[in-house]
């Protein structure tokens, strides 16, 4: 699956000069795709940096110049609370945004759409 998610992100950002990913936490997985596959700058971010690739920053009160010039933001299950503050930076800079819940959690925003790409289910919305 986590494959299936990197690969939606490299057939649709290739050309994109910076990938965001939110709440990076300890599982690198799909960044580290991103990074093999592509030449984006791929920022990761956590409020407890798990290692010094990741850039401390809290999405709650977030510091924009982080995201600013990215084509997307992303984040792997986050807390259900934190997505109004995701799609508050994606739509500030500009960014598109995906979010790929816990199974169990429901993405509340008649703005975002259900995306099934091969084994990978997520949703995204566009601020371009």
């Amino acid at each position: 699956m986590w494959n299936d998610f990197a690969q939606y992100i490299i057939n649709n950002y290739s050309n994109a000069e910076k990938i965001v990913e939110v709440g990076a936490g300890k599982f690198h997985k799909v960044a580290s795709i991103l990074e093999e596959n592509i030449n984006s700058s791929i920022v990761m971010t956590d409020i407890k940096p798990s290692h010094g690739k990741i850039i401390k920053d809290d999405i709650v009160n977030p510091n924009l110049k982080i995201y600013n010039g990215s084509s997307l933001i992303y984040s792997i299950r986050p807390q259900p609370e934190l997505m109004p503050n995701l799609m508050f930076v994606a739509e500030k800079v500009g960014a598109d945004l995906i979010i790929k819940p816990f199974s169990t959690d429901s993405v509340h925003s008649g703005k975002m759409k259900l995306i099934n790409y091969k084994r990978a289910t997520f949703y995204k919305v566009s601020y371009k």
